[in-house]
Parts: structure tokens; sequence; C-alpha cells
């Protein structure tokens, strides 16, 4: 089995035509997938009329199912979450800042898989920035202040009770989030580590699941890393992803920052997602 790989011709992100996704791959195959993903980060395949049964078999090609906490699966599945969004819902847009998925768990995940159900006629895109390339142009100055720190992560600024998606989001919103104390809890990583597969440098994490570099004052933390953001989610480093029905996207959690986007109101959005985790 053969298939294309069309580079977007943005800073990461490249498509993906003659495979099908709704019959098992062959080991081959899917080899060829995981090479591009690590070279392109983010991975689009169209016009595929994917089942629930297709992406978990897709996802566990390339890892174990990961953790996903705060938000409850689709009933009938335990690794399966709905990012959705009723036609006239007010609630803010999910997941509108710049993450990587679950940085703030003791070992993050590889990797996301979306799948696309029901599409709005006009925006919902996804952006996408790339943090090899960030770090690759990062000015040494800034480098050199980030290098051999660790930080800070932890949920609580999204999904503890007094979060974001707190107590008082719940209620006006569509998606199944579980608010929890749970999310209070804090863990530490490098600023700039390796990928664990192709060894490439990059930033890792920012502001948001990022609350603070540790063993740093805390103005000065907060200084630095309001730097670091504005330089990690510059226009010359990003892709932006345009939706269609039918089409899978996977990313490399460990390579690229994302985020969602309005400019959908009076239509609804629905999408599956699973996590990738690591392989041991």
């Amino acid at each position: 089995m053969s298939f294309e790989i069309i580079p977007s011709g943005e800073a990461c992100g490249a498509s993906v035509r003659g495979v099908d996704l709704t019959k098992p791959l062959p080991e081959e195959v899917i080899e060829n997938i995981r090479a591009a993903w690590l070279v392109h980060h983010v991975l689009a395949f169209p016009d595929q009329a994917m089942s629930d049964d297709d992406l978990e078999r897709f996802t566990l090609y390339f890892g174990p199912f990961g953790d996903d906490p705060f938000i409850a699966p689709v009933e009938g599945r335990d690794h399966i979450i709905a990012v959705k969004r009723k036609a006239h819902e007010t609630s803010p847009v999910f997941a509108e800042t710049w993450h990587t998925d679950w940085s703030f768990q003791e070992t993050p995940p590889a990797g996301t898989c979306l799948f696309a159900i029901t599409i709005p006629p006009v925006g919902g895109d996804t952006l996408f920035t790339n943090q090899h390339l960030a770090l690759e142009k990062m000015p040494v100055d800034l480098r050199r202040r980030l290098e051999g720190k660790k930080a800070v992560h932890s949920a609580r600024l999204a999904y503890a009770p007094d979060g974001a998606y707190g107590d008082g989001d719940v209620a006006a919103r569509s998606m199944t989030i579980t608010p929890s104390d749970d999310a209070r809890v804090e863990r530490q990583h490098p600023l700039i580590r390796k990928h664990p597969e192709t060894g490439q440098e990059g930033v890792f994490g920012c502001v948001g699941y990022v609350t603070a570099i540790a063993e740093m004052d805390p103005l000065e933390s907060m200084a630095l890393l309001g730097e670091l953001y504005a330089w990690q989610t510059r226009e010359e480093f990003r892709y932006r992803h345009k939706w269609e029905q039918n089409m899978l996207v996977m990313w490399d959690n460990r390579s690229v920052l994302h985020m969602a986007t309005r400019g959908y109101d009076g239509h609804a959005r629905l999408l599956h997602r699973t996590t990738i985790g690591e392989r041991g």
C-alpha cells in the first residue's frame, strides 16, 4: 500500500492521501506514517469515514491509550472524549489558548488524534506552532536563560473547581468536563528537552499549564515565561489547519503547541478525540 504525503508549506503539517483508515493497516504502512508524523508533527487524513472502533484501532498503532483526566468519555467508550459545541452555546470556546495536551501529567502523552464528525461551514480552525523550530530560531540570550530550567506544570487554572472550566462553567457547556481538586497537583518538566524518539530539542510547554519556573523568583519567572510565550507562538512557527468532515488529524504533543479558534457562532461542531500515550 503506497500513499502520498503533501507538506502544508507552513512551519509544520502535512496531508496524507491514499490510505484507508477504516481498515487494518500493514505494519510497513504504520511505520511509514509514524516516520512522516515525526517529520511533520501534524498529519491530516481527509476523507476517512471512521467509526469509533476505527479511531481506537488507529490510535493503538502508535502507542497505548493515554489518560484523559477531567473530561468524561463518550458513552460506551473508555478512551474517546467528545470535543463538542452546540450551535447556540455561549460558553467560551474550549481550548482557545496555546497548550500541549496534558503536560501536567508525570508522563505527558506522545500525541493526540482528533476525528471530525460535524464541522461548521466557517471558522473553527486549529492552530499549531512548531516548538523545534521555535528553539532553533530562538535568540541566543533567551535560550541561555531557559537552559537547565524546569517548568512547573499544573491543571489548576483550567480544571480546578475555581478554574476556567470549573464549577462556574460546566452548566453552560455541552462538553462533559469534571472539575477536581486533583487539578492542583504540580509536576516539573524541563523547559528545553529532547524528543524521546528523534532526539531533536524543542521547547516543552506553555503558559496556562505552566504556572511558574522552578526555583525562580515569581515575578522574574512570569516575566521570562511571558517573553518565551511571545516567542514560541510567533506567526513564522505556525500552521493553520482547516477542518473537513471525516478528517482525522494526529499531532505530536512533544513537538507542537496547538489552540482552537472560534468564528462559527450559530453552528454545531463535534469531534471525537483519543490520546496516544508514550510507548514503554
